[in-house]
């Protein structure tokens, strides 16, 4: 049977080749180099390897049942957003293309940039700055129709954001598709934005940020309070407990420490592109681990590649550009 995209190894370059040869493979080596011990007789010795290297194999076949289980229609898949399936913050991207279409200044560009810069930089969410970019966003919507922002948003989806899809992630909710499993989005982000991704990926769904509207126009305040940390985890059960899910046999995947509560949930829980936190509870409790990041500084401090020194110059133009547009 094929593996699917779940089975590969955690890390690359954590496993010692050298050290996975003790088993029938490793003894076929040393009996070729001489080194099996004299006293038994070459046929012996052949008998002895066929056998074990047959054992081995029967073990191997039945060591790791199948995953995500094709047709369980009891089990699902949640993933995250931000730095999870796409790199950077959604609501970042969404901003920059409210911008380009003058939906607002300068100065709030320059703002966005900077909490993009720190989200990166961090390579972990921050409640305070993740509170920032939310008021940010309400009260520049504040007054517009709800059916104006979800086709800007169509359009923001393909201009700044299909390109920054994990491709990695990609294939692990893809794998879940195709085992005829459903597969939803949970992420802080404003659920409109949120359903567009999950729709464009192939995805069933998603749970985001609720904002209040009245009449279809928002109101620059939200119901409830943003999808983040334990209130993610409330959003699974709730749903969990609507369509019949056995949370035992769901996967959950993320970047960062605050949706441990989430994952804690599910039977199957992954850390992808993980913070230093988070990566260090995921070995503890023996969950698996998943970097799409290149560079292997990346993966050891939880900081994507060049995204740094990417976010600080993104940060400056914007800065510059409101500078020229002072003058």
């Amino acid at each position: 049977m094929a593996s699917s995209p779940l089975d590969q190894p955690a890390e690359r370059g954590t496993v010692d080749r050298e050290d996975r040869a003790t088993g029938a493979a490793g003894r076929l080596t040393r009996l070729a180099r001489g080194r099996w011990p004299r006293r038994a007789s070459a046929p012996t010795r052949r008998s002895e390897l066929a056998g074990e290297a047959s054992a081995e194999a029967a073990d191997e076949t039945v060591a790791e049942p199948e995953f995500p289980v094709r047709g369980d229609v009891r089990a699902a898949a949640f993933f995250d957003l931000d730095n999870t399936v796409m790199q950077g913050a959604a609501l970042f991207h969404f901003g920059r293309g409210l911008y380009k279409r003058k939906f607002f200044s300068g100065k709030d560009l320059a703002r966005f940039a900077w909490q993009q810069a720190y989200f990166r930089l961090a390579g972990a969410e921050n409640a305070g700055h993740m509170a920032d970019a939310r008021d940010s966003a309400l009260s520049i919507v504040k007054g517009h129709k709800v059916a104006e922002l979800v086709a800007m948003g169509e359009e923001i989806y393909d201009e700044y954001m299909a390109g920054r899809i994990w491709s990695g992630t990609r294939a692990l909710a893809q794998a879940h598709l195709d085992a005829g499993q459903r597969v939803w989005l949970v992420t802080a982000a404003p659920v409109e934005t949120a359903t567009i991704i999950a729709r464009r990926l192939g995805l069933t769904g998603a749970l985001g940020t609720v904002a209040e509207s009245a009449g279809g126009v928002y109101t620059g305040r939200l119901v409830g309070e943003p999808l983040h940390g334990p209130a993610k985890a409330m959003a699974v059960r709730a749903l969990a407990e609507r369509q019949e899910l056995d949370l035992e046999r769901c996967a959950a995947y993320s970047d960062s420490a605050n949706d441990i509560p989430m994952l804690s949930l599910v039977g199957y829980p992954y850390a992808i592109n993980p913070d230093s936190t988070l990566r260090a509870h995921a070995r503890k409790h023996g969950w698996r681990v998943r970097d799409y990041r290149t560079g292997r500084k990346a993966v050891r401090i939880g900081v994507p590649a060049a995204a740094g020194a990417g976010a600080v110059a993104g940060g400056t133009v914007a800065a510059l550009a409101l500078r020229r547009r002072r003058r």
